[in-house]
C-alpha cells in the first residue's frame, strides 16, 4: 500500500486537537530547561576542564623558567683549571714514568728495574736537610740527558705531562753547562732544546742558567755567549738565570755577569732569597732583576720586602721545594699571602716537579688549604704570571683570552 503525508500528518494534528495547549507548553519549557541545565553543565564540566590543564601547564612552565637561572647559579661555580709555570726546572722534571722512557730510546740502563726504588732515587728523601741535600738529586735525570736525543726528548715529554695538569705555557730552565758528558758542547744542548719545544703542542720557552761555583767562569761565559746568539722575544731562548748553591756562592759575585747581561738586553731572573737570606735579593735587585726566583726569605727584611713592591718585582714563590729544601724553620710563616696582601707579585710554580713529587695543581691546593687562597687571589697570581712572563704582548693577551678574563 503506497504510504501519503497524510498517514503521518493528521495523528499529530488530532493529537493537538485533543490535548489541551497550555499543557504542551508546559512539558516542553519543563524539557527545554532539562536541555539548557544538560548543556551548561557539560560546558562547565568537559570546556572549563579542557581550559584548565593547559593554564596549569603554563604555570608549571612559568615556575620552571624561574627555577631554572637558580639552578645554573649553583652548578657555575667559579673556578681556574688553567695554569702557567714559569719556574720549573728541566732536569728536576723528570718523572720515573719519563726516566723509563728516556733510557729506553736511548738504550741507557737505568739503577733499578723497580719502579718504587726508581722513584725514590729521583725523587727527594724525606729527610732531605738542606738545598745542597736536595741538590743531590740531580744526578740521576741529568744523566739521561746528555745526547741531543735525551736533552729533546726530554723536552718534550716534561712539556706533555705538564701540559695534562692544565698548563698553557711553561718557561723551562736549564744549565746547556750541564749536558757535556756525553761529547755534547753547550751549543748543541741548546739546539737540541730548540728542537724539543717543536716536538709539543705546549707553549713553551727556555731559560739558560749559569751556574754558580768556583770554576765555572769559562761556561758562564759561553751560556752567556749562546743567549745573545739565540734570544728571541718568543718560541725559543728568551732569558737567562743563574741557579746552583746559593748559600755558597753568593749573589754578589755575578754583579759582572749580570751587568754584561743587562747591556746585551737579555731579559733575565735570579734564584735569590731561598737558600742565602735577605741580602741576596736585595743584591739580585741591585743587578737589575725584574723577577726573582722564590725571594722567600726576602720577608727577613722589610726594606727588602718594601723594595720588591716599589719596582714591582715579580716573585716565582714554589712552596713544596721550599718546605722539602727547610728554606723557611716554620711553613707556617710562608710569606706568600703576606706578599700578596702587601700588593707584591707573586706567582706559584712547581720548581722541581718530578723531585719533589708535585704538580701545579697541588702547588695551588697547598695554598689554598692551609693559607686559605680564595679565586680571587688566585686569579691575581694567574695575571702576576702571564705580565710577568718573557714572552710578547701578543702571547699574552691570547693567554688572557684562553683564561677569559
Amino acid at each position: 500500500m503506497k504510504a501519503t503525508m497524510e498517514h503521518f500528518t493528521n495523528p499529530i494534528a488530532d493529537f493537538f486537537k485533543s490535548t489541551n495547549k497550555a499543557v504542551i507548553y508546559i512539558e516542553f519549557s519543563i524539557f527545554g530547561s532539562l536541555l539548557v541545565f544538560v548543556a551548561v553543565f557539560l560546558y562547565f564540566f568537559y570546556f572549563k576542564s579542557k581550559k584548565i590543564e593547559p593554564e596549569e601547564e603554563h604555570h608549571k612552565e612559568k615556575n620552571q623558567e624561574k627555577i631554572l637561572p637558580i639552578k645554573t647559579e649553583k652548578k657555575s661555580t667559579k673556578s681556574i683549571n688553567k695554569y702557567l709555570d714559569l719556574h720549573l726546572h728541566l732536569d728536576g722534571a723528570i718523572t720515573k714514568e719519563i726516566a723509563i722512557k728516556l733510557a729506553k730510546i736511548q738504550n741507557i740502563e737505568l739503577p733499578t728495574n723497580n719502579e718504587e726504588e726508581l722513584e725514590n732515587l729521583l725523587s727527594v728523601r724525606p729527610d732531605c736537610e738542606s738545598l745542597n741535600d736536595f741538590l743531590k738529586c740531580f744526578a740521576l735525570p741529568l744523566s739521561l740527558m746528555q745526547t741531543p736525543l735525551g736533552l729533546s726528548e726530554a723536552i718534550k715529554l716534561v712539556a706533555n705531562n705538564i701540559q695534562s695538569h692544565g698548563v698553557i705555557y711553561a718557561e723551562f730552565r736549564f744549565a746547556p753547562q750541564l749536558h757535556k758528558k756525553g761529547g755534547m758542547t753547550q751549543e748543541q744542548a741548546v739546539r737540541a732544546a730548540l728542537e724539543g719545544i717543536k716536538k709539543t703542542s705546549l707553549k713553551v720557552n727556555l731559560i739558560l742558567c749559569f751556574m754558580r761555583g768556583d770554576d765555572n767562569q769559562a761556561e758562564n761565559e759561553e751560556t752567556l755567549r749562546l743567549a745573545r746568539k739565540y734570544l728571541v722575544p718568543d718560541g725559543g731562548v728568551v732569558a737567562v738565570d743563574l741557579a746552583g748553591a746559593e748559600a755558597i756562592y753568593k749573589t754578589a759575585n755575578y754583579r759582572d755577569l749580570f751587568r754584561r747581561v743587562r747591556e746585551y738586553g737579555i731579559p733575565f731572573t735570579i734564584h735569590a732569597g731561598e737558600a742565602d737570606g735577605a741580602q741576596s735579593v736585595r743584591d739580585a735587585i741591585s743587578f737589575g732583576a725584574k723577577r726573582i726566583g722564590h725571594g722567600v726569605r726576602a720577608f727577613e727584611d722589610p726594606e727588602v720586602v718594601e723594595l720588591i713592591r716599589e719596582k714591582g718585582i715579580t716573585l716565582e714563590m714554589c712552596p713544596t721545594s721550599n718546605k722539602q729544601t727547610h728554606a723557611l724553620a716554620n711553613m707556617a710563616h710562608f710569606p706568600l699571602m703576606d706578599f700578596l696582601n702587601k700588593g707584591i707579585k707573586v706567582t706559584l710554580n712547581t720548581d722541581d716537579m718530578g723531585i719533589s713529587r708535585t704538580n701545579i695543581i697541588e702547588e695551588y691546593n697547598y695554598i689554598e688549604t692551609n693559607f686559605g687562597l680564595n679565586y680571587e687571589q688566585k686569579k691575581t697570581m694567574i695575571l702576576n704570571s702571564v705580565n710577568s712572563a718573557f714572552t710578547t704582548g701578543t702571547i699574552k693577551r691570547q693567554l688572557l683570552i684562553k683564561f677569559g678574563f
